[in-house]
């Protein structure tokens, strides 16, 4: 199949799932141990090298015991792995995750990312269990610049929820259940694809990504 026409594929696949207002979730417990998921595609901002996606066993993963799992350990500080969803292709969605910090001497980051056109362009939030904050970033030619971010305790070596509901230029996220940042921005105002993200050392699980168009 020719690039145009799987991308009018996706386009339409995309169509069909906003229309129906259905959640889309990946929870990984039919992939292969060891190996990378299927319907990804990774993807690196910034320098170092590139993430190593596989899927690990986890008993005490929320909804069951296969997680998604980066799992390189290249301490790069500026170096964000990304693993996303071929589709759908989303603009106003609520997107959410239950990530596990795991390890990382320099980052204990878990993120998810949203309005995705490619490596170097993108929304992103994340929770980081060294510095114990959430932070919301836009990504534009492969440069972070955070808009908004909230203090708070996030506990290495366990599950937390991390969600964010964005409509139109308002982005909302919540950490655990609890909303703790609501800000605006006009950085994309398309579609893009959706995953999940790391930093630099950072080793992290994630388990039930879901997204649900918004209207």
């Amino acid at each position: 199949m020719c690039a145009r026409s799987m991308a009018a594929l996706l386009l339409a696949s995309s169509a069909a799932f906003a229309e129906e207002g259905t959640v889309k979730t990946w929870n990984f417990q039919t992939e292969k141990v060891d190996e990378p998921p299927t319907g990804f595609i990774f993807g690196k901002t910034g320098q170092g090298r590139p993430g190593k996606w596989v899927v690990r066993e986890d008993p005490g993963a929320p909804g069951g015991n296969r997680v998604l799992a980066q799992t390189d350990t290249d301490d790069t500080d500026y170096r964000f792995p990304v693993a996303v969803a071929t589709e759908p292709l989303l603009k106003d969605l609520r997107l959410e995750v239950n990530c596990k910090p795991v390890s990382g001497k320099t980052d204990q980051a878990c993120g998810i990312v949203f309005r995705y056109q490619d490596e170097n362009n993108y929304y992103v939030t994340r929770a980081n269990a060294l510095e114990d904050n959430v932070r919301l970033y836009h990504v534009v030619g492969g440069r972070r610049r955070q808009f908004a971010g909230w203090n708070g305790k996030v506990a290495g070596q366990n599950w937390h929820a991390l969600a964010v509901e964005a409509r139109g230029n308002r982005f909302q996220v919540f950490f655990d259940g609890k909303p703790v940042i609501d800000a605006t921005d006009d950085t994309f105002k398309s579609a893009g694809k959706v995953g999940v993200w790391t930093k630099a050392d950072s080793i992290t699980w994630f388990a039930g990504l879901s997204v649900k168009p918004l209207q």
